[in-house]
């Protein structure tokens, strides 16, 4: 069994599939012909963690992922990561695109890699090349492929034609304006081009004759880069889109309401393969939720932010009915640097964004209240709830040697964070998207020096 895992940057649940207004027709045929999973989490809703969380079945403080790879946040387990356990299992294993995880790519296991020095590999375009040439080569082993765009993150292109803002829908936390939703056509814009590029591979593999032998992965790292949800541990931060098609059962336009974590997607693997799942996975299979044998696998999952722009420690747990978030420093105000730049940002700015408090503790009905906007925590009603959400926050991060039991979690050496109180932080406010590629691609992290075919 080959398996694909194409991932993309800060998309969310936010397309068709999900229900919204967002064409994404590869897509949509994907999930047609596969499984879609409507409760699927991250573990950590910024960028690095969360991809480091999947790809070594862990949670970030225990792989050490604890902020972003472009600001020397670098994987400490790398011998971990699933391309390295994969090629010991006799894989091929290759890379097109965006890791970020580390400077080297092959610290993760990956032999095949998408070759620097050309301009087609700098853009969107020249990944689906690069992905469609090696899906073409003669394989003799099984192979792993991963493919990293960087869209959906900001900044955004302008809307085209087929994205007309006055008949947009901002996502749910924001306000309906002129400024959000001009912003949310943008978003739709670059959707488009990321589906287009899932369509392109989608179709290298059915003329390749490999679509039935491929577990096909499509996911995302965490909500959408809008404010109240990237780097946010509510469900509009960890919600995330997760379809996958392949053998085994992974087929036939299924819909799983089962909760589960990215985390999972490792030891699944495990039990596809039939093989030994390593010691250090938080996960579990959810192979039974495919195949119906049971209705959940997860009576609890959990989330993280520790780094992102700026330091802002928080944790949370959330069962099927409640969500339970606890901020681990007195920061009484929005933390602005970890809100990506945009007319949404902005508008809010202008309508005293940095001046909005946070809860320090947050306690959330899901089935009532599904957008976490109705804080329960000081309502004596729910004093027996609130109990038992913090008891099973503090055993998960006992259990797992967080290391916010022991106070703050300082700055690596090497790398570096935003002042929280910054309202102009430089890297997060003025980047763009030549400048964050620019940063990528010097560090290893956007593409890498080929390591033969």
């Amino acid at each position: 069994m080959n398996i694909i895992y194409l991932h993309s940057h800060d998309t969310g649940r936010y397309l068709q599939p999900y229900g919204h207004a967002i064409p994404a027709p590869n897509l949509q045929r994907l999930a047609e012909e596969g499984v879609l999973f409507r409760k699927a989490f991250n573990a950590a809703p910024t960028c690095s963690p969360s991809r480091a969380c999947l790809l070594t079945g862990q949670s970030a403080h225990s792989c050490g992922q604890l902020g972003l790879a472009n600001r020397d946040f670098y994987l400490q387990h790398p011998e971990r990561h699933l391309a390295n356990f994969l090629r010991d299992q006799g894989y091929c294993t290759a890379l097109c695109g965006i890791q970020h995880l580390v400077v080297d790519p092959r610290t993760l296991g990956y032999e095949w890699i998408a070759e620097l020095g050309t301009p087609s590999l700098e853009d969107t375009d020249g990944i689906t090349a690069a992905a469609v040439e090696f899906i073409r080569k003669q394989h003799d082993r099984p192979f792993f492929l991963a493919v990293g765009y960087f869209e959906t993150h900001r900044v955004f292109p302008e809307p085209g034609e087929d994205e007309d803002e006055r008949y947009t829908l901002p996502p749910a936390p924001l306000p309906d304006t002129p400024e959000t939703r001009y912003d949310m056509a943008s978003y739709k814009r670059m959707a488009k081009i990321l589906d287009d590029q899932v369509g392109a591979v989608l179709t290298a593999l059915e003329e390749a004759g490999l679509t039935d032998d491929t577990l096909f992965i499509y996911t995302t790292d965490h909500g959408l880069a809008f404010p109240g949800m990237k780097c946010t541990l509510t469900d509009h931060g960890m919600g995330v889109a997760l379809i996958v098609r392949g053998p085994h059962g992974f087929c036939g336009g299924q819909v799983v309401d089962g909760m589960i974590s990215q985390i999972d997607i490792y030891p699944t693997l495990c039990e596809l393969l039939n093989v030994e799942p390593p010691a250090w996975l938080e996960g579990r299979s959810f192979v039974p939720l495919v195949a119906a044998t049971v209705d959940e696998i997860n009576e609890e999952i959990f989330g993280e932010v520790t780094y992102h722009a700026a330091y802002e420690p928080k944790r949370a747990v959330r069962t099927h009915r409640w969500k339970y978030i606890r901020r681990f420093d007195k920061r009484a105000t929005v933390t602005l640097p970890n809100i990506d730049n945009g007319p949404s940002k902005q508008y809010l700015i202008r309508n005293s964004l940095p001046q909005r408090k946070v809860h320090q503790e947050a306690l959330y009905d899901l089935l009532y209240d599904p957008n976490e906007a109705c804080n329960l925590v000081n309502d004596p009603a729910y004093t027996d709830v609130l109990t038992e959400m913090r008891n099973r926050l503090s055993a998960w991060m006992a259990r797992t040697d967080d290391p916010l039991l022991q106070g703050p979690v300082p700055t690596p050496a090497g790398a570096y964070a935003d002042d929280p109180d910054d309202l102009h932080p430089g890297a997060s406010e003025r980047s763009t998207l030549t400048t964050w590629r620019r940063r990528e691609r010097l560090k290893g992290l956007f593409a890498a020096p080929a390591c033969g075919a």
